[in-house]
């Protein structure tokens, strides 16, 4: 078993910063769904939207299920998340379906890398006798589903959105910082 320094986050303490950031980025893809689905809904993409919207709520309804199973403080950040999240997939839903599904891609890519990082912590947390079996299972789960999504918006054209490297690099820098945010406050 491994020995942190003084002041290092406890193994507890860096799961329930998973479980909180999880949690936050799954409300805040519910939210972007919600504001694609605002502008979309009607059309030919709302359907497409709906499915990956409807499996963020099911991942939401598990980060809420762990949220309250261990006590985990969620962000404060919640209510910024809700307007912020709606207003990135309202906003990119209007500039056309393609740049809906941009956004999409750039989302989950950094999803993916996020979710990357957390499997990674959560070996090394298991290395030194953490058990976090369920928290893996989600983290998995969940991050293939955010794949499929990337799959998703790519073979509805998100790469011919215009303006497709730069939006996606501004939404993908936004995620980052909506992430180290919502580990800590």
């Amino acid at each position: 078993m491994s020995i942190g320094l003084p002041g290092d986050p406890t193994a507890e303490q860096m799961a329930a910063r998973m479980i909180r950031v999880d949690h936050a980025g799954e409300y805040g893809a519910t939210r972007i769904y919600a504001g694609q689905l605002a502008v979309l809904g009607r059309g030919a993409k709302g359907d497409v939207i709906r499915q990956m919207q409807s499996q963020e709520q099911l991942h939401l309804r598990t980060f809420n299920d762990m949220i309250a199973d261990r006590r985990v403080r969620p962000t404060a950040m919640l209510p910024f998340w809700h307007i912020a999240g709606f207003a990135l997939g309202a906003v990119t839903a209007a500039l056309g379906e393609r740049a809906a599904m941009a956004c999409t891609v750039a989302v989950e890519e950094a999803i993916d890398d996020h979710y990357t990082a957390q499997l990674e912590t959560l070996d090394e947390l298991e290395e030194s006798g953490s058990e976090e079996s369920a928290l893996r299972q989600a983290v998995e789960k969940f991050r293939a589903d955010e794949l499929e999504h990337r799959d998703i918006g790519l073979l509805q054209g998100a790469e011919q959105a215009p303006g497709y490297r730069l939006l996606s690099r501004v939404i993908k820098a936004g995620c980052r910082v909506a992430i180290v945010i919502s580990e800590r406050v």
